[in-house]
């Protein structure tokens, strides 16, 4: 009995330090960054899949992937593409991008403006999504993330 009872109190001990304080609701983020009070907001998800015309290797298709990145970078800097990235090729999914819209056609008409796409290179595939808010601090923290080259 002695052993349960010192069994019990040190769980007990264990399971108070374990919890930790609450995080501070951040009210003004919440409200600036569209989330309801789950912190969730409505976003459009797309997946760039393998299109049916595959540029051939070398100046234009390097040129095209230029713009691509380009135009991921104002679509970012607009504050509405908010995250992308390639995908491993598998069954032709090659990337995606999420909108900080719930509006589908202004997820359509910035993909729309996309090399990759207006030249066939890869198709569009869009979803609304609804998901964290603080997705939205992603452009603001990841060139910060970035070692700068010597």
């Amino acid at each position: 009995m002695k052993h349960l009872v010192c069994t019990l109190a040190l769980l007990a001990s264990l399971g108070a330090q374990a919890q930790q304080p609450p995080t501070p609701y951040d009210a003004a983020k919440a409200q600036a960054w569209g989330a309801n009070d789950n912190g969730l907001r409505p976003y459009v998800f797309v997946l760039l899949k393998t299109g049916p015309r595959r540029m051939p290797d070398g100046p234009a298709r390097d040129e095209m992937f230029k713009g691509h990145f380009a135009n991921m970078q104002r679509l970012a800097q607009q504050g509405l593409l908010v995250y992308a990235g390639p995908l491993d090729g598998v069954d032709g999914l090659r990337g995606l991008f999420i909108f900080a819209t719930a509006d589908l056609d202004v997820a359509r008409q910035a993909v729309d403006t996309d090399p990759v796409v207006s030249n066939g290179e890869m198709v569009a595939e869009l979803h609304k999504h609804f998901g964290s808010a603080a997705l939205l601090a992603v452009n603001e923290w990841h060139p910060r993330l970035i070692k700068p080259k010597p």
